[in-house]
C-alpha cells in the first residue's frame, strides 16, 4: 500500500503500533515516577506540588509525541498546511478548554487557591479537593461535589476562607427583653461561647448590644473559630444551646412579639346611618 511516494507495508504498521504501545507504556511509568517524587517532596506546599505535577504530565506527553513521531520517520513538512488548518480548528474548538487549563495554572502559580482551602462562590460553599485540568473540585458540608471551571475562579468574586488565615469570625445574634439585667445577658453570652469545643479563646468572644429593637434588646456575639471546613451551623446551633440553658437557670428572658389591639368608641353622629333624602313626587320647576 502507498501514500504518495511513500510504501507502507504491513510490518510498518505493526512497528508503528508496537512502538506507540512501548512509547505509553514507557511515559506512563515515567510519569508515575515523576508524580510520586513530587507527591513526596518536603519542600513544596499542596498547590506547588499539583502545579508541577500538572506541568510534568504536559511535559511528558509532548516529550513522548515528538520522540515517536521522529522514531516513526514522519515528514512534518508534507502536512504542513493541513496541520495548520486542523490546528486552527482544534484552538477554536477547544478555547474553553486550554483557557481552563491556563487558568488553573495561573491560580496554582498565585496560590490564590490551593488544595485544602474553604472557599465561596456563588452559592457553593465547601473546600477544594482537587484542582483539575478543566474544574476545580469543590467538596460541599452536605457530601455533594461541584466542578467549578477554573476561568470562572479567575474572573468571578471568590471568598477564601482560609488564604492568609484559616481564623474565621462568626456572627451570633440574639434579643433579649428590656427589663432583664442586660449585663448579665452578656456576661452569660460570653460564657456560653467560651466553654463551646470548637471556639477559639484567643481571640476571645465578644458580645455588643447592637440596637434596642421593638420587642427587646439586641445582642451580637462575635465567635472565632479556626475549622470552617467543619462546618459553621454546627457552631452556632451548640452557643445557642448553650445560651438557652445558661439564660433559663439565670432567669433571663427572651422577648416574644406582642401586639395590641385598641379599639375607639364611635361618636353618635359617627354611627348614624347616611340616608339620601326623601321625595313625595316628582319635581317640577316652573
Amino acid at each position: 500500500m502507498g501514500i504518495g511516494t511513500r510504501r507502507i507495508s504491513l510490518l510498518d504498521v505493526v512497528n508503528a503500533v508496537g512502538l506507540s504501545l512501548l512509547l505509553f507504556l514507557a511515559a506512563r511509568a515515567l510519569l508515575g515516577l515523576i508524580l510520586r517524587w513530587i507527591g513526596q517532596a518536603r519542600v513544596l506546599d499542596a498547590a506547588q506540588r499539583v502545579l508541577f505535577q500538572k506541568l510534568a504530565q504536559i511535559a511528558v506527553v509532548t516529550f513522548a509525541i515528538f520522540i515517536g513521531i521522529d522514531l516513526l520517520g514522519i515528514d512534518l513538512t508534507a502536512l504542513a498546511v493541513f496541520s495548520g488548518a486542523f490546528g486552527l480548528a482544534i484552538g477554536f474548538g477547544l478555547q474553553k478548554t486550554l483557557g481552563n487549563l491556563i487558568a488553573g495554572l495561573i491560580l496554582l502559580l498565585d496560590r490564590s487557591i490551593k488544595p485544602g482551602d474553604v472557599i465561596a462562590v456563588g452559592d457553593t460553599f465547601g473546600w477544594v479537593n482537587k484542582i483539575g485540568v478543566r474544574a476545580v473540585s469543590v467538596l460541599t458540608r452536605d457530601g455533594k461535589e461541584h466542578l467549578i471551571p477554573n476561568e470562572r475562579l479567575m474572573t468571578d468574586e471568590v471568598e477564601n476562607w482560609s488564604f492568609s488565615s484559616r481564623d474565621v469570625r462568626v456572627h451570633v445574634g440574639f434579643r433579649v427583653s428590656f427589663d432583664c439585667d442586660l449585663r448579665l445577658a452578656q456576661r452569660l453570652a460570653v460564657e456560653a461561647a467560651s466553654v463551646s469545643p470548637r471556639v477559639l479563646t484567643d481571640p476571645a468572644p465578644v458580645c455588643w448590644i447592637k440596637a434596642f429593637g421593638d420587642n427587646g434588646v439586641e445582642f451580637d456575639l462575635r465567635i472565632w473559630i479556626d475549622s470552617p471546613e467543619a462546618g459553621v451551623g454546627n457552631v452556632t446551633s451548640d452557643v445557642f444551646f448553650r445560651i438557652w440553658d445558661l439564660f433559663k437557670e439565670h432567669g433571663v428572658t427572651m422577648p416574644v412579639p406582642q401586639r395590641d389591639l385598641r379599639f375607639h368608641p364611635i361618636s353618635e353622629t359617627q354611627s348614624a346611618p347616611m340616608t339620601e333624602p326623601h321625595q313625595d313626587g316628582p319635581t317640577v320647576n316652573r
